[in-house]
């Protein structure tokens, strides 16, 4: 097992990484900006080192300041959690350089799966079923074309690199297209120095189910159920549950196993989300993510297992804790991302929080960095802390959801606490009647004014 590990990542994320390893009894190092050297996870890590100014890529994207904290305080591993560097590859290469562990998948499958053609690629390789498209990227027009008349109309345009919806058009008609293509092509080399773009079947109202995975990096591999996660807004994923309300036990068994066989197959490490398009009853590949997960609690409530613990565990070598039969999933829970925007234009609202009282109770869970008298700084993401709620059913989930949202106060910024409560209350997603473009249509047709 590990000595010390530092946390590369800040917030709510670095807080929860740290609680997992005090209770392994690992020793913890919190990295920070001078932005964040009052944040929760500096205050209460064992060691902090400020690594550079607010600027994200002068602190938590900076490889050589992070190393110099390792060698500084002697820590033999690092945590990335979410964002910064926890999918890049070239930062696992230079742990592993140094001799320090990388508490994250191998650099190798992080450099497959960061590539959306070759994670397609692979995944059929492996037998998990894929969105019909091209074979890899679109070299002209023509090519576009043949492959759009195949598949058929309409089909989404995507950047082979990078997420969160950046390069990424639907074209309906072969007019439509070319300028599809060419806006991508320009939105992605912006956004992320690739201007490579491939071509999928557009699915009209799909959902968007994902499969949480554990891997030992020896070919032991589990699943543990799926989340939903259609609830979005501009492909960032607002409101997560598990399970899924469009599942029944059969379907979420057969995806589940075709995942981890997949996992067995590739000598996976650690944890990773398999995410899927779900229509009339078909599931479709769409990425996997190399990553804890923003929305892991999720599956932590159902499953009541410790995945940052699996993490650090199997990152050290160790086998995982268990086997896909020892996993019981029990009860439904759902998570809301509370952020600091405003909560009908989501226009950031930093500053300081000058009363904050999260619920509590059977069930509710808070993952949060914030307190009160807490400044939320304008230099990262806007998230305050997830509140995630557990019930024996979906209906006393939401139940509690109500509850627990109605107790939640944060006052001193904006929050999108309001429309979480306007969401609760609202019959489609009471039913689980929504896709993912049911919140976008929702908002641009009034249905939440703030």
């Amino acid at each position: 097992m590990f000595d010390k590990i530092l946390i590369a990542n800040r917030g709510e994320i670095a807080l929860r990484i740290l609680r997992a390893a005090k209770e392994l009894g690992i020793a913890t190092v919190a990295v920070h900006s001078t932005a964040d050297a009052d944040a929760m996870h500096v205050r209460l890590a064992d060691e902090s080192v400020c690594i550079g100014p607010p600027s994200a890529r002068e602190s938590y994207l900076n490889i050589p300041s992070i190393i110099a904290a390792c060698e500084i305080t002697g820590a033999d591993a690092v945590h990335p959690g979410y964002g910064f560097l926890s999918e890049n590859a070239r930062f696992a290469d230079v742990l592993a350089h140094h001799n320090i562990g990388f508490i994250g998948p191998k650099a190798d499958h992080i450099r497959v799966m960061g590539d959306k053609i070759e994670a397609k690629r692979t995944a059929k390789r492996l037998g998990i079923p894929c969105v019909p498209g091209s074979e890899g990227g679109i070299e002209d027009a023509d090519e576009a074309k043949r492959v759009a008349a195949e598949i058929g109309y309409p089909v989404l345009v995507k950047a082979a690199s990078g997420g969160g919806g950046r390069g990424m058009k639907v074209a309906r008609t072969e007019a439509d297209l070319e300028q599809a293509i060419g806006m991508a092509r320009s939105e992605a080399k912006a956004a992320f120095g690739d201007d490579a773009v491939y071509l999928e079947k557009y699915l009209e109202k799909p959902r968007h189910i994902e499969v949480q995975v554990l891997g030992d990096g020896h070919g032991g591999a589990v699943h543990l159920a799926e989340r939903d996660c259609s609830l979005q807004r501009r492909h960032q994923k607002v409101w997560e549950e598990g399970g899924s309300p469009a599942l029944n036990d059969a379907m979420r068994a057969e995806i589940g196993s075709i995942c981890a066989k997949a996992m067995q197959e590739l000598g996976y490490l650690g944890a990773g989300t398999i995410e899927f398009l779900y229509e009339e009853g078909r599931f479709y590949f769409i990425e996997m993510n190399t990553r804890i997960q923003v929305e892991h609690p999720v599956t932590e409530m159902i499953t009541g297992i410790d995945l940052v613990i699996e993490q650090i565990r199997v990152a050290a070598g160790s086998a995982l804790s268990v086997a896909q039969g020892d996993i019981r999933v029990e009860g439904h829970a759902i998570e809301c991302r509370i952020n600091a925007e405003h909560p009908a234009t989501f226009r950031p609202s930093p500053g300081l929080i000058t009363y904050y009282h999260p619920p509590g109770g059977l069930g509710v869970r808070v993952d949060s960095a914030a307190f009160q008298g807490y400044r939320i700084p304008p230099n990262y993401d806007s998230l305050i802390g997830k509140l995630i709620v557990h019930g024996r059913t979906r209906n006393e989930c939401l139940m509690r959801l109500r509850r627990a949202l109605d107790e939640f106060v944060v006052d001193g910024v904006d929050t999108t606490l309001p429309l979480f409560r306007t969401l609760v209350r609202n019959a489609d997603v009471q039913n689980g009647l929504y896709d993912i473009h049911w919140l976008e249509g929702f908002l641009a047709q009034g249905g939440f004014d703030g």
